[in-house]
């Protein structure tokens, strides 16, 4: 009586269970399940709110230093993950990559990091059942169960991985994938519409944006039309080339008695199937697909630990229904109890996933792993600064593509080196610079600058998920537009603030702090302070000489002889600088007229020569190589080459640039500019390397002078523009950490050996 109370309780329990997969799947309606309705609401909320914490950087996301391909999916359970990350595996391993496995581990005890070696026969309960199948069915991988990926990754690449598959991992927006492979089950794609508990659905559809490639799976267990209807779906809104569609296949029969044994045919007859798998129903389906005569299919709870009461039950509807066998998928066997061994012969089938056209699934596959890079920068003398970044990562990584991202100006240092711009034009009145005076900043809201933010932001949004960390050269407004835009957390090549001006304030060190990879200091003060507060920081050099440190300086700007003086003038690169070159113009006219004088103008690439004439029409262009006043002195020689170079032959510089003036201060070469408050906090960087005066022709050319006839003021101030200024190398350190830190190194050969034994066969 007792044995039989126990048997209807169970039978109902299931009943149950199995009445509320029916519902959620959207095979039957059902009000009484509608009771989930507020929880459903309050998951949506939060799936949403979590989303975008993610999206926008106010969760962290990071990086791993190894490859990381996902395969996840939106609803729970039931695509064939677990076979998809076997057929990854294999496919991987035999391309020569040593591959290795994260998995969350359900049902496993505790949280610890748990990792299986080559050769290891891991405890179903110590690790979960999906971890302990997928270790014995890729023997050559190691799988490491962790509830922190990241952790687990690092495990991995101890172990010399070279690329990791992490088990369902969709939702796991804290790891940084390099590629994410979603799952959609053809039998039910979605279920009934709705977010857990109401409904199967993890999150929204849409969230498959976030995808890189969409595989439907069990495609030939529905129609040929059903499978084009969900087919045409999604590759109508992700792209037809994201979309690829995949089958299970039966490998073989066999039979588990406590040891496995092959066998050759189906079970005959009528037969008992028990499953605790997310989607038992495509189970059975496959079941009667090859040929089985299903009596009862006992369904339990997804990753349900099996007791021996259970399966006292299970045996006892075998007998009630008269059948001789029982079955269950391979997944199953790892939750039974340990010890017990069946009554009657347990089939299991041997599936494995099938890829319709596999050759374009692994073509996209290395596609997608192929490293994408962006350089984000300031604009104008940090886009110099982000170009050269951006050269020295295509000479470390060749194969890895690099694109620049200048929030301000339309980013022609990156064109004119042959780099693309993945951002949108941005030109405002005050050409970025609105830190002095409130009224920049209005004319640059009345111009469109919000307008102009939310495109960035558009622009940001379309390459989130698609590039590795971003390398940003500028402040900590550049750090928080990338990282509101794409999410994760970049770097941050800091030439905006130093210590010797006011420094990083405190809201600035808890963003640096919380959200920044790592920070390069453009000196060893401002680098203490910023580790004071936290802050992984380090100083390798001044990333604004990094400019100077290429230029050989070997062409003859300054020829030896005939003259007394050189003089290098430097108009800026912003919009004034049609405003102030004629003011340099003029001081330099006055400057030839009391000696005999060499001047060498460097003029930027963003400036238009017929709007310089516009603007001195004292003055005539004589070919593309100088500008001469209308008296015939002086003539001024006239390039656009880098500042460095021809600093390193002028004894002083007449400038209104910002990083140039820097630049060539730190080459030991004294600098005049005009007062202002812009170059008052540029003086403040510079200290005695700069002299400032009224913005007068007639003073600038009465300080240079100065200057130049006094060689003890003229060498003090060289060597306070080279100590202010520091040495160079701080861009070469940022390509280390990307290349051993970041992993850009390994992306890079994981990528090149898949291309090449994947191409070739």
């Amino acid at each position: 009586m007792r044995n039989s109370a126990r048997f209807s309780s169970v039978m109902w329990m299931h009943r149950f269970l199995d009445s509320y997969l029916r519902f959620i799947r959207g095979d039957e309606s059902s009000r009484a399940w509608h009771v989930l309705a507020p929880l459903s609401w309050a998951v949506s909320l939060a799936v949403s709110a979590r989303t975008a914490f993610y999206d926008h950087g106010i969760r962290s996301s990071l990086e791993p230093p190894v490859p990381v391909i996902s395969v996840g999916n939106v609803t729970h359970g039931g695509t064939n993950k677990t076979p998809f990350v076997e057929l990854l595996g294999r496919a991987l391993t035999s391309a020569g990559v040593k591959t290795g496995v994260i998995s969350r581990g359900y049902g496993k005890k505790g949280r610890d990091v748990r990792l299986i070696r080559v050769g290891d026969k891991p405890d179903r309960f110590e690790v979960g059942d999906e971890a302990a199948l997928l270790s014995g069915k890729l023997p050559e991988c190691p799988v490491c169960v962790s509830p922190d990926r990241l952790e687990g990754i690092r495990r991995l690449a101890v172990e010399g991985v070279e690329l990791v598959v992490a088990d369902d991992a969709f939702q796991h927006r804290r790891l940084v994938r390099d590629v994410d492979i979603v799952l959609v089950d053809a039998t039910c794609p979605w279920g009934n519409g709705h977010l857990y508990p109401l409904g199967m659905l993890r999150e929204k559809p849409d969230a498959l944006e976030r995808s890189h490639m969409i595989v439907i799976t069990k495609s030939d267990q529905v129609p040929p039309k059903t499978r084009e209807a969900l087919k045409s779906e999604l590759s109508c809104a992700y792209g037809a080339d994201r979309v690829f569609t995949a089958g299970l296949a039966l490998k073989k029969w066999a039979l588990w008695d406590g040891t496995w044994h092959e066998a050759d045919f189906p079970p005959k007859g009528e037969a008992v199937a028990f499953s605790a798998i997310g989607n038992p129903k495509s189970f059975q389906a496959f079941l009667e697909d090859q040929g089985v005569k299903l009596a009862r299919h006992v369904v339990f709870r997804d990753h349900h630990a099996y007791t021996a009461s259970d399966m006292a039950e299970v045996v006892q509807v075998c007998e009630k229904r008269g059948t001789g066998y029982l079955i269950c998928t391979e997944k199953d066997i790892f939750n039974l109890p340990e010890g017990w061994t069946p009554p009657v012969p347990l089939f299991v089938p041997l599936v494995e996933t099938v890829v319709d056209d596999m050759e374009r699934f692994l073509n996209r596959l290395v596609g997608e792993l192929r490293p994408k890079v962006v350089v984000a920068s300031n604009g104008y003398g940090e886009d110099a600064i982000g170009v050269i970044l951006a050269k020295k990562i295509l000479k470390r990584f060749p194969g890895m593509i690099v694109k620049g991202f200048p929030l301000v100006g339309t980013g022609k240092a990156y064109l004119s080196r042959g780099i693309p711009v993945a951002s949108p034009p941005a030109d405002t009145p005050s050409e970025g610079v609105i830190k002095y005076r409130l009224r920049d900043l209005l004319r640059d809201l009345r111009h469109g600058l919000l307008k102009q933010i939310t495109t960035q932001a558009r622009a940001w949004k379309g390459l989130q998920g698609r590039i590795r960390t971003v390398l940003c050269v500028g402040d900590v407004y550049l750090l928080l537009n990338t990282l509101w835009g794409q999410g994760v957390s970049p770097v941050l090549v800091a030439t905006a603030k130093t210590v010797m001006h006011k420094g990083h304030w405190r809201l600035e060190h808890a963003i640096l702090r919380r959200r920044c990879r790592r920070v390069w200091a453009r000196d060893h003060s401002t680098r203490d302070e910023l580790i004071r507060r936290g802050v992984d920081a380090v100083y390798t050099g001044n990333p604004i000489m990094d400019l100077a440190r290429d230029n050989k300086g070997v062409a003859d700007y300054f020829p030896e002889g005939g003259s007394l003086w050189k003089v290098l003038l430097l108009p800026g690169s912003r919009e004034r600088a049609y405003a102030d070159i004629r003011l340099l113009l003029d001081a330099a006219a006055l400057l030839g007229s009391r000696e005999k004088t060499t001047f060498v103008m460097v003029l930027a690439a963003t400036l238009d020569r017929n709007r310089i004439l516009e603007a001195c029409p004292d003055w005539n262009f004589e070919g593309d190589g100088f500008i001469i006043h209308k008296s015939g002195n002086p003539r001024i020689t006239v390039t656009v080459d880098d500042v460095a170079d021809v600093a390193r032959g002028a004894h002083i510089v007449l400038g209104f640039g910002g990083t140039a003036n820097q630049i060539c201060a730190g080459l030991g070469v004294p600098v005049v500019s005009i007062l202002e408050k812009g170059k008052l906090v540029q003086k403040k960087l510079l200290g005695e390397a700069e002299s400032l005066v009224a913005p007068y022709p007639e003073a600038l050319a009465k300080e240079a002078e100065a200057i130049l006839k006094e060689p003890s003021r003229r060498q003090a101030m060289a060597r306070a523009g080279r100590s202010r200024m520091g040495p160079s190398g701080a861009l070469d350190s940022v390509v280390q950490f990307a290349a051993a830190e970041l992993g850009w190194d390994l992306r890079i050969q994981v990528w090149e050996k898949l291309a090449r034994q994947w191409e070739n066969s």
